[in-house]
């Protein structure tokens, strides 16, 4: 079977996008993997299956290279608005997103952050806003689920934490059944926070948008900065507006980079 994909990126976190709303596609967890695979594949940290939906433009579908299928991704969403025409509704695990091109970048309504200990997922109750946990030098975190599940934690220097090591190690613990997103995060001022992220089922990325709301909820609610805030990432800059009982709003670049076919076959 012959397809068309496009491959995006947001700040260098990188998609391959499957639009299959007029002909179905089946995508299994081997074949995500071989797709994702940057040797013998397309190469990607996610994979996005677009789908028709009876609610919205689309449904959006995320896969991690691993396999896995995930809730939620910030930088994908903006890449599908774009790829969408710059506007528009999409229905995801996750719930309703939606988004608009502000400028050269995308703005993208990323829904309401849960805070609750059943639905971060944590294994038993605790409070989420200061967890009495912690993984080496990694302590206390605070979780937010923002339609994935996120631990954050603020700390002097994140480019001083060994990610490679602590990351998988705190991913995989027993006390988050679902997995989780690792986030380690420096204050810099009132208006800015710099962010490395351990992403369930990818690693190490160039940029997390679903981890940049995730941290800035979590700063704003701690009153350590003030919205909006910029979250700078390895790969690059995104704006996370939130207020308490809001939506956040997630305003930042999506790139296509180009379009070409496959033999989906080939893939398995």
């Amino acid at each position: 079977m012959q397809i068309r994909f496009h491959k995006m990126h947001g700040l260098g976190n990188d998609f391959v996008v499957i639009d299959a709303r007029q002909t179905p596609v089946e995508m299994t967890a081997a074949r995500v993997r071989a797709l994702a695979d940057r040797k013998t594949g397309v190469g990607c940290d996610q994979l996005i299956l677009l789908e028709a939906s009876a609610v919205a433009d689309a449904r959006m579908r995320i896969f991690n290279a691993d396999g896995g299928e995930v809730e939620a991704c910030g930088n994908a969403t903006r890449c599908v608005v774009s790829l969408l025409g710059g506007q528009a509704r999409i229905e995801t695990l996750a719930g309703m997103l939606g988004g608009v091109s502000a400028g050269s970048d995308v703005a993208v309504d990323m829904g309401k952050p849960r805070f609750e200990w059943d639905a971060i997922p944590i294994a038993y109750a605790m409070d989420t806003l200061a967890m009495p946990v912690a993984w080496d030098e990694l302590a206390s975190p605070m979780a937010v689920n923002v339609g994935n599940p996120h631990l954050v934690f603020f700390v002097p220097d994140a480019g001083a934490v060994d990610l490679d090591r602590l990351g998988p190690r705190i991913e995989t613990d027993p006390l988050f059944p679902a997995r989780i997103n690792v986030n380690v995060a420096t204050v810099v001022d009132r208006g800015h926070i710099r962010l490395r992220v351990w992403e369930r089922g990818v690693g190490l990325t160039d940029a997390c948008g679903t981890g940049a709301c995730a941290t800035a909820v979590a700063a704003i609610r701690a009153g350590l900065v003030d919205a909006p805030v910029e979250v700078a990432l390895p790969g690059g800059a995104l704006t996370i507006d939130w207020a308490p009982d809001k939506a956040i709003v997630m305003t930042g670049p999506a790139t296509h980079v180009f379009t070409a076919e496959a033999d989906l076959d080939a893939f398995g």
